[in-house]
């Protein structure tokens, strides 16, 4: 994790305006939301995912900037006041809170924008039906039936009891999306690829995808504000429907760790080089932030 994101951390430096480039306050909160803080957990999962079926790190740096400037643009936004008003954000203020709501929306305008530049322009030897399947997963993952429309189903569904099954489609999409984009679009890298390997990545993508947004709803109950970076308690408070609030924290718990282990079954068929998508998959249920 430390070697991808040493790579990703120039990259990201690389494609992103500089901060005194005009209109300077936009491009300076672009950066501010983007650099120096979070888990990079989806862009890595473009590194571990290309490793896993053999393609170079220099064909995944581009699609990993494009992931987590996906990922930056949807928490500047997840925060707003109309949203999860949330003050906090990887340790220090939200962006809003920083430059003010207008620049915040702003700012994940462009980021959601470059994005899509990095996949068209990256310079590497990919093909050019690879980039559209690349620019079609990221476009469906980020929207309406990906990322946008679980957090309206979740904003639809606050002060609400879902049922176990619902609770599933809303995190599948809001928080699963994305990240099964990032396991696909890292596996596209090698032109070869096997539909069969692509579908056994995408299936451990799933299941790491709900685990993940488990295991939030899980440390938001138990989690300190300080480790976390965001405040803990804040799905309590907005009466939001989480899997310890449907199930309970054991059963939620224990939810997580079914998940975990139908992921490393679906990589029963690749080898060591896939070993980084599985310590992945024990760090998504075992992290403490």
């Amino acid at each position: 994790m430390a070697n991808c994101q040493e790579r990703l951390e120039k990259s990201l430096s690389h494609w992103l305006p500089a901060a005194g480039t005009h209109p300077a306050t936009l491009h300076e909160s672009m950066r501010y939301a983007v650099l120096d803080g979070g888990k990079r957990i989806r862009p890595t999962l473009v590194y571990a995912s290309g490793q896993a079926v053999g393609s170079a790190p220099e064909l995944l740096d581009g699609p990993a900037c494009a992931i987590e400037f996906m990922h930056a643009y949807s928490l500047v936004h997840d925060d707003l006041p109309a949203m999860d008003d949330d003050d906090l954000r990887r340790g220090k203020p939200s962006c809003h809170r920083a430059y003010g709501e207008a620049t915040a929306i702003l700012a994940g305008d462009a980021l959601q924008s470059l994005a899509f530049y990095v996949l068209a322009h990256d310079n590497t030897p990919i093909r050019d039906q690879t980039r559209r399947r690349m620019i079609e997963a990221l476009a469906l993952a980020a929207g309406s039936r990906g990322m946008a429309g679980g957090q309206m189903i979740d904003l639809t569904a606050a002060g609400q009891e879902l049922d176990i099954a619902e609770l599933e489609y809303m995190h599948i999409h809001k928080t699963g999306a994305l990240i099964r984009c990032s396991v696909v679009i890292g596996a596209l890298t090698n032109p070869d690829l096997e539909p069969d390997t692509l579908d056994s990545l995408d299936h451990y993508a799933k299941c790491i995808g709900l685990a993940f947004q488990i295991r939030d709803d899980i440390l938001d109950e138990e989690g300190e504000t300080g480790t976390l970076g965001k405040r803990s308690g804040s799905d309590r408070s907005l009466s939001k429907s989480t899997y310890p609030a449907v199930i309970g924290l054991d059963a939620a718990k224990q939810r997580a760790d079914e998940l975990h282990e139908e992921a490393m079954a679906s990589l029963s068929g690749l080898g060591a080089e896939a070993d980084p998508l599985r310590w992945i998959s024990h760090y998504i249920i075992e992290r403490d932030r």
